[in-house]
C-alpha cells in the first residue's frame, strides 16, 4: 500500500480519482449534477438556484443564489471551495449551520453498496458532478 506524506495529499489523489471516475462513467452527464442538484439542493436554493426554494422562507438566514458564485469572485468560478462547501466534512459551514454535511450523507448511502474506499470515490464524484453543474448556471 502506498503512504501519503500528508493528508492533503491522499485527500487530493482520492479527488482525483472521483474525477476520473465521474469524467470516464457513461453514465455520468451533464444531466447527473443537474440531477443531484434538483434531488438535493433545490428544496432551498430554488429550481433556478437563485435562493428561492420552498423551504427557503422557513429558514432563520438568507438562502444565497448559486448562480452569482463566478460573479462574486471576480468572474472565475471557486470549484474547490463549492466542492469543500457542499461535501461540509472540511468544517467550510455556509450560511450558518443548516447546511446539511452531503459528504456525510452521500457516504451513508454508498456504504452498503461499496467498500470505505470505495463509498468515498462515489461521494466525491456525486459532489464533483453537482459542483460543475453549478458552475454551468453562473450568470455573466
Amino acid at each position: 500500500m502506498v503512504k501519503f506524506a500528508t493528508p492533503f495529499l491522499r485527500s487530493s489523489m482520492v479527488l482525483a480519482a472521483a474525477a476520473f471516475a465521474v469524467a470516464a462513467s457513461p453514465a455520468v452527464s451533464d444531466e447527473t449534477g443537474k440531477q443531484e442538484y434538483m434531488n438535493y439542493c433545490s428544496t432551498c436554493h430554488g429550481d433556478t438556484a437563485k435562493g428561492d426554494g420552498p423551504i427557503a422562507k422557513f429558514l432563520n438566514v438568507s438562502t444565497p443564489s448559486l448562480t452569482t458564485l463566478a460573479k462574486q469572485n471576480d468572474g472565475e468560478f471557486p470549484l474547490l471551495k463549492v466542492i469543500q462547501i457542499i461535501d461540509g466534512r472540511t468544517g467550510m459551514g455556509p450560511h450558518g449551520t443548516l447546511m446539511p454535511v452531503w459528504g456525510d450523507r452521500f457516504k451513508a448511502g454508498s456504504i452498503d453498496s461499496a467498500n470505505e474506499y470505495g463509498a468515498e470515490v462515489i461521494v466525491r464524484g456525486r459532489i464533483l458532478s453537482l459542483a460543475t453543474y453549478l458552475e454551468t448556471i453562473q450568470e455573466q
